[in-house]
């Protein structure tokens, strides 16, 4: 059977993305209270947080981009496992997130990110996967209830940004790793 062609590919995420994924990550501090962070990032202030998800392990980065666009910066989304905590015995769960470009919601992208996501961690020491989602985010709960998370609690008013405070709902995942 003919494979069907996809315009949206999901790779690993290198420093070539860099650019592209602060500008992604930008828009949403700026326009959105999704992230909690409140200040814009400048590429090498995000180069950390780029080199704290090698290409194996259990804290990943992978990017969407359009394929049709070879050479540009056509990054559509990208997902991340970080850890959950600093603490030593948190090291078998990972925070997981998804952000996914304004132009690229509901096309899916969010669905394939996590996808794969999952499938590289399936070979990982993880045990949980956990996921705040700042609220009301209707799109990223549906998206967690297709993957299988729960909902364990809900923080009220824990952030303010743009004049209001925030509830973050939490969700965890059971991914089967660890001992």
């Amino acid at each position: 059977m003919p494979q069907k062609r996809t315009e949206v590919q999901v790779r690993a995420g290198v420093e070539a993305d860099l650019a592209a994924l602060t500008h992604l990550y930008n828009h949403f501090i700026r326009e959105t209270a999704v992230t909690f962070d409140t200040d814009p990032f400048t590429t090498e202030q995000r180069r950390p947080w780029l080199h704290s998800h090698p290409e194996d392990g259990p804290y990943r980065l992978l990017v969407a981009h359009d394929a049709r666009f070879v050479g540009q910066d056509r990054v559509l989304g990208y997902a991340t496992s970080s850890p959950f905590r600093a603490k030593p015995a948190y090291a078998t769960s990972v925070e997981v997130s998804v952000y996914c470009a304004p132009e690229a919601t509901g096309r899916g992208v969010g669905t394939l990110l996590y996808d794969a996501l999952f499938e590289a961690l399936a070979g990982q020491d993880v045990h949980r996967a956990y996921a705040g989602i700042a609220l009301p985010n209707e799109a990223s709960l549906r998206l967690h209830a297709r993957f299988g998370f729960a909902h364990v609690g809900t923080y009220r008013e824990v952030g303010r940004k743009f004049g209001r405070y925030w509830d973050v709902a939490w969700y965890e995942k059971e991914l089967g790793g660890g001992a």
